[in-house]
């Protein structure tokens, strides 16, 4: 006989706790199940890790550079276990506050062990039948392993393993040229590592616009990482105790040849194991799960939220898909999924920041488009901070005024970009932004100067 709940949240990452607070609230007798780590992907192997070790690099990298500013720090030492100590730390922190936060959720039961679906509506956990009216999968995801020729044959990091390691590698070789990949590639680089980018297509991120993607090249080859792109065919070996990656590749030499191998060539959601077929859920191809407008899936009292319903592999969409069930079946608020504007950042330093719509999107719309564009040259508050690289950038519809969409690459840029953004949900015309008094000396303060500069965008 199955133990019945009024709800089930399965897994405890960005979405989970707070939902199930959420029914807990509203006196719904509940589960939260996890098997693993409280707090899911981003207190534990993503947001919170890397960007912790992004600030040691940083403060490693402007240490340097102190006869810029005036001072000699001396010969500036890396202490890589005390730099996973203090990456540790933070991550402990948050995890432990999830694991409180949880504990005192009132009507919520804290269950322990992998959840398998075994037939609509019903879940087994460590042979433990549970049963439920409403169940909410929040299952994350993992890192993809590529089937590339030698992979067996080779040690290899994830960017979950990566955050293991207590020292700098020698020469640090990745596979992958695309968000994950570039952040660990400037922040070993600044730890001492030699650092070399393998990405098999043409170019990196190929979701940006073409100079987006050449200023993030030349900001990372400033600081000496190597960049190879177009490796088509790939192969990997070991050499004595060291990795070879054999490319075929469009310029450059044949192989990369490094200490240690990490792959950051996409994730995989963690729906392989969790008996959808049993339960009437549909999945695509890759394993994501197929949600509608608010989080519902094909099995009726089923919901999914977060990563593994590829709806977006950001922190911020997982919490916002909470915000979504919440509201549509406690506040009689018929948010939708496809009210989401697109925004993201890649934490490279300088950050670049996303929002909206980018030159290509923009274009196939078919609307007339405005555009403007100026270095970060202009801002006095970079200047003054002797960070200067990057630009800002930004499309308007020239009919409605409508803001499209925003890169701002530089100086607080993951930052900045949020003013722009919080106009597009506003749905006001660009010129609101533009006739703001922004503080003076600020980044932002360039924002409204660069709408100043819109032009018709060219075809």
């Amino acid at each position: 006989m199955a133990e019945h709940f009024d709800a089930i949240v399965v897994g405890a990452g960005q979405a989970g706790p707070a939902l199930a607070a959420r029914l807990g609230a509203e006196g719904l007798r509940t589960a939260i199940v996890e098997r693993k780590l409280m707090g899911g992907t981003c207190v534990n192997v993503g947001c919170i890790p890397t960007k912790t070790l992004v600030a040691s690099a940083r403060a490693v990298h402007t240490a340097r550079r102190g006869v810029e500013y005036g001072f000699t720090a001396g010969e500036v030492r890396l202490d890589m276990k005390a730099v996973k100590a203090r990456k540790d730390g933070v991550v402990k922190h948050s995890s432990d506050g999830v694991t409180n936060w949880v504990a005192s959720m009132k009507n919520v039961n804290l269950i322990r062990g992998h959840a398998r679906f075994t037939a609509p509506r019903t879940l087994d956990v460590a042979g433990r039948a549970l049963h439920a009216d409403k169940i909410f999968l929040n299952v994350g995801g993992r890192a993809l392993v590529p089937d590339i020729p030698g992979i067996r044959d080779v040690p290899f990091l994830t960017n979950s393993t990566m955050l293991d390691l207590d020292h700098v590698p020698e020469h640090l070789v990745i596979i992958g040229g695309s968000y994950i990949g570039l952040e660990f590639a400037q922040v070993y680089r600044r730890f001492g590592a030699k650092v070399t980018v393998v990405e098999k297509s043409g170019t990196l991120l190929p979701r940006e616009d073409p100079d987006v993607v050449a200023e993030i090249r030349a900001i990372l080859e400033r600081e000496g990482i190597v960049i190879r792109t177009g490796a088509e065919c790939m192969e990997l070996k070991k050499r004595g105790d060291r990795v070879v990656v054999g490319m075929n590749c469009r310029s450059g030499e044949p192989l990369a040849e490094g200490s240690h191998l990490l792959l950051a060539v996409g994730r995989l959601p963690n729906t392989h194991d969790l008996g959808l077929k049993e339960a009437g859920i549909n999945a695509d191809a890759r394993g994501y799960i197929t949600v509608d407008d608010q989080c519902r899936t094909s099995a009726e009292g089923v919901w999914c939220v977060g990563d593994a319903n590829g709806k977006g592999a950001f922190t911020h969409t997982s919490w916002n898909d909470y915000e979504i069930v919440a509201a549509n079946l406690f506040d009689g608020d018929p948010r939708r999924i496809s009210d989401r504007i697109p925004c993201y950042a890649l934490f490279i330093d300088p950050p670049l920041g996303r929002v909206g719509m980018n030159e290509a999107e923009a274009k196939k719309s078919g609307r007339r488009l405005l555009a403007g564009k100026m270095p970060m040259t202009r801002v006095g508050r970079a200047r003054e901070a002797g960070e200067m690289q990057g630009f800002m950038k930004v499309l308007v519809d020239a009919d409605s005024e409508e803001l499209l969409g925003a890169a701002i690459l530089g100086l607080n840029g993951d930052e900045v970009v949020h003013s722009i953004l919080d106009v597009m949900y506003a749905k006001q015309p660009y010129t609101d932004l533009q006739r703001a008094v922004h503080i003076h000396p600020t980044v932002t303060e360039l924002v409204p100067t660069l709408l100043g500069t819109l032009k018709p965008l060219a075809a």
